[in-house]
């Protein structure tokens, strides 16, 4: 087995990006996909990372990925369009989207954009990022396949369906929030099954929709579809809020898939030859309702406070939204890219049936 390496960032940019043009992806292509697989590495988010190339390399070989884009817009207004995604790669398909929402939203204060028949497109981060270098607030999400049960239910309808979104600041960090809307991503069920572990309560419930410990149990159930699934954010019943959870993967489900035409619930995935996943993209232009350097400084200001505020005892710092990842980011491409054992053995193989030497082999 593999060790765990660190990896320069340019080194696993070229290795991804030589996979993907291998299986017939254009060049520019391969590098919009490589770039949100490896800002989600960069970002600490290593379930959405290079650990996903598999899902891809697997979706073009059986052809129920396209590695060309065949995406084209069915409907549009001055102020929102609706692609089909042509079944082309989602990070292709999500950023040509999120430029247009961009675009429109400079020429009209607002820009929406819906995509369906589409694959899955990485961090919703990444799209909601991209509006912050035009100083728009930027939002993005997009359903998945079925993993997550509704509260008082037993069998997984909802996909872990994540929001992001973003905001301009002056001096402060800029405001990223992206988030899974379930308590906790399969991965982190995955890693507590290799590890033997049993998982903390409140992550998922079995085929009965009891609260269960056992990763094993859970994930095989998911697989053969018998039953259970993972708890939506805030956990089982409503004790804890775990109906705003299930509420809000319903609302991703919403502007994701009922909006554009694209699958909902457990049809996102009811067809694995043939996914039908759905993303909306938001940009909004501050300037439209208020001077741009106002609205900056003002969300400096509520960035202060929240950070200046009393912290709880043994606390040192209180983070906004975004701090954290953006300074994981800075290390990372100084000190290069941590990967698992596990994520190095798959990529060496994927690396070994195409051609393309892993880097430091």
């Amino acid at each position: 087995m593999a060790d765990g390496s660190v990896i320069q960032e340019k080194a696993l940019r070229t290795f991804c990006e030589t996979v993907l043009t291998k299986l017939g992806v254009p060049p520019q292509d391969a590098y919009v996909t490589t770039d949100v697989l490896v800002l989600a590495d960069l970002r600490g988010i290593g379930s959405h990372g290079v650990a996903r190339l598999q899902r891809y390399v697997t979706g073009l070989k059986e052809g129920y990925i396209k590695p060309t884009d065949h995406s084209t817009i069915v409907r549009e207004t001055k102020a929102t369009a609706l692609f089909d995604g042509g079944q082309s790669l989602g990070q292709v398909v999500g950023k040509k989207a999120m430029e247009l929402a961009i675009k429109k939203a400079k020429e009209t204060a607002v820009g929406v954009v819906t995509v369906r028949n589409s694959n899955h497109y990485g961090i919703a981060g990444y799209y909601a990022l991209m509006a912050l270098d035009h100083d728009l607030i930027g939002m993005s999400m997009t359903n998945a396949a079925p993993l997550v049960v509704p509260t008082f239910g037993r069998t997984a309808i909802l996909g872990t369906n994540p929001i992001a979104i973003t905001a301009p600041t002056s001096k402060e960090t800029p405001f990223v929030f992206d988030m899974a809307t379930a308590t906790v991503p399969r991965g982190k069920v995955e890693v507590y099954n290799r590890q033997g572990k049993a998982m903390p309560k409140g992550y998922a419930v079995d085929e009965t929709g009891a609260d269960s410990t056992d990763p094993a149990r859970v994930l095989n159930a998911l697989a053969k579809r018998l039953g259970g699934g993972l708890l939506p954010l805030g956990g089982a019943g409503e004790e804890f809020g775990g109906h705003k959870g299930y509420g809000l993967a319903l609302m991703v489900d919403v502007l994701s898939g009922v909006l554009p035409g694209a699958a909902t619930g457990l049809q996102v995935y009811g067809d694995e030859k043939r996914p039908d996943v759905g993303h909306f993209f938001l940009a909004i232009d501050p300037a439209a309702f208020r001077p741009l350097d106002e609205f900056k400084s003002d969300m400096d200001r509520i960035a202060r406070e929240l950070k200046d505020s009393p912290k709880a005892a043994g606390q040192e710092r209180i983070y906004v939204a975004g701090e954290k990842s953006f300074a994981r980011m800075a290390k990372y491409r100084t000190e290069g890219i941590p990967l698992g054992p596990k994520v190095v053995e798959n990529l060496q193989q994927i690396g070994a049936e195409l051609g393309v030497a892993w880097p430091g082999a």
